[in-house]
């Protein structure tokens, strides 16, 4: 190859980019009534601000015994465990540990490779990896909305193209389908937007302010001298002490296993426009090499920085990739 980047063969489609306009789709939430028995819960603390399903680190009256402490004079007799007290003859004062609200912050990336595959109409039978996203995105927001938990949404490429605080009322809810829905629509094939996915986290790990359940939607093509800063940044968000949750969303057929007739193909950069035509043996075992490499270094730091790792293979549907997920989540609760 004459890049020498390996993250530059992720982002190749084998395919012409075809644009045809079509009103914009909207979102049919009817999908996601198979998800109304569920929860999505916090795993750690977080830190809300109304009476909710989870843990918060803060102390007040609620339903959860916390600890006991030494009652001080002149203080509410309120909390005083009178059972205890009669069996130590002293008094003690209950601490109970507040249920809250979960703050959630979907990050989307927004790139011109989450555009992959090319595809005229893409829908949710039919989906790319941005619209792979877009419905597991709406599938947790319709979870957290009837939880009454705050979510908001940030979109992002080499920049950050919204951000929006969390809030929980219905009018923030229509507005972040309403953002969703803009991004259903194809992008024209003369815009190319590059990934910088290390430096737009680390901003955004800076504009979240309180602790939060953040889920990253992306592929996670960076160039491969960025790498060890992106894996840096992931850090960054569970140093300021966020539950982070990667959707690693990829194409497993054709992006991590490579599986091309090897016949004469021209790959095109969805991010950069540039053409490469060869046949898919010349550059396979290279290519399987070293994504292979790639995807044993993002499973090791995220067991290290005990970030939850999610394949979500558009191959798949969208329900078949969260279910389980959602699932398993509530079983380790």
């Amino acid at each position: 190859m004459a890049d020498s980047s390996f993250a530059i063969l992720f982002r190749f489609s084998p395919f012409a980019f075809r644009f045809s306009p079509f009103p914009m789709p909207i979102l049919d939430q009817s999908h996601f009534e198979q998800y109304s028995s569920l929860e999505l819960l916090a795993r750690q603390v977080v830190e809300g601000f109304i009476t909710g399903l989870h843990k918060s680190p803060f102390h007040g009256f609620s339903v959860e015994f916390a600890e006991h402490r030494l009652y001080n004079t002149g203080e509410s007799i309120r909390n005083i465990d009178w059972k205890l007290f009669g069996r130590s003859d002293r008094l003690y004062v209950k601490r109970f540990e507040e249920e809250t609200n979960l703050r959630c912050q979907v990050f989307i990336d927004n790139s011109s490779s989450m555009y992959y595959p090319v595809i005229s109409k893409p829908d949710i039978l039919h989906p790319n990896k941005i619209i792979f996203s877009i419905y597991l995105t709406a599938a947790l927001l319709f979870l957290l909305r009837r939880q009454h938990d705050a979510a908001g949404v940030s979109f992002f490429s080499d920049t950050v193209e919204l951000h929006t605080q969390c809030k929980s009322s219905p009018v923030h809810y229509k507005y972040l389908y309403q953002q969703l829905e803009k991004l259903l629509h194809p992008v024209s094939p003369e815009v190319r937007k590059k990934t910088a996915l290390a430096q737009v986290i680390h901003e955004l790990a800076e504009r979240i302010h309180r602790r939060s359940l953040v889920l990253i939607f992306s592929d996670m093509f960076e160039n491969s001298a960025e790498t060890e800063e992106m894996f840096s940044a992931l850090q960054h968000l569970k140093h300021n002490k966020h539950e982070v949750v990667l959707f690693h969303v990829v194409d497993k057929k054709k992006e991590l296993g490579f599986e091309y007739e090897n016949r004469p193909y021209k790959f095109i950069d969805l991010e950069s426009g540039q053409e490469i035509r060869l046949f898919p043996e010349e550059v396979r075992k290279q290519y399987l090499s070293r994504i292979e490499k790639f995807s044993k270094d993002l499973i090791l730091r995220c067991g290290q920085y005990k970030i939850d790792l999610v394949e979500a293979n558009i191959n798949d549907t969208f329900d078949h990739v969260l279910l389980p997920y959602l699932v398993k989540r509530s079983r380790l609760h």
